[in-house]
């Protein structure tokens, strides 16, 4: 084995604990909201913006090559002497994980809905895709609605199903909204813009 199948095991394995990572934010972060295992179960609809659709498929084509490398160079053995071979362990950790979640972007892809612009006479109602901008507590704050895989509270991009979201769809400016989470607080809707190409 030469050095650079070394680097490559090493770059694999890095990848592999990052998407892990990644992946398990996403099941356990209460501002995203969603349970992915129920959403594939359930065969429900992914909302995605074409850019986000696009990130979803390269991820699937980038973990299917990451997988046929993994699986090029052979098995590790089983068995080391008496004992379990740990790289045998780790490999079929790994390869389990690919596989599940391969199954998970294909699903997603079979299910995925653009979210579009709505027609023109549609676009003062609160929407998937609206950018809005609203007034809490006497400070401006603005976000957009998306589908729960691309929320992100930090970029300003926030679930449809989370308490805010899901209460402001089909809300108009100067409407007052209540959203009841963990407090009680009122929005009230300033500005709604659609951007989306």
């Amino acid at each position: 084995m030469g050095l650079s199948h070394c680097c490559f095991c090493i770059h694999q394995n890095d990848f592999l604990r990052g998407l892990r990572k990644n992946y398990s934010l996403k099941e356990t972060n209460p501002l995203i909201k969603g349970d992915f295992s129920k959403n594939m179960a359930e065969e429900k609809k992914f909302y995605l913006t074409k850019e986000g659709l696009e990130r979803i498929k390269k991820e699937y084509q980038d973990l299917k090559n990451l997988k046929f490398s993994k699986t090029k160079g052979g098995v590790p053995k089983l068995w080391e002497s008496e004992d379990l071979n740990p790289e045998y362990l780790s490999f079929q950790e790994d390869l389990s994980f690919l596989e599940a979640r391969l199954a998970e972007l294909e699903n997603i892809v079979k299910n995925a809905e653009l979210v579009k612009s709505p027609p023109k006479e549609k676009q003062n109602i609160i929407n998937l895709g609206a950018t809005v901008l609203v007034e809490v507590d006497g400070q401006n704050d603005e976000f957009t609605i998306v589908g729960t895989l691309e929320a992100n509270p930090a970029l300003g991009k926030i679930s449809n199903e989370s308490p805010v979201g899901e209460t402001l769809l089909g809300h108009r400016v100067g409407d007052e909204v209540i959203v009841s989470s963990s407090i009680r607080t009122i929005y009230k809707i300033k500005k709604i813009k659609y951007k989306i190409s």
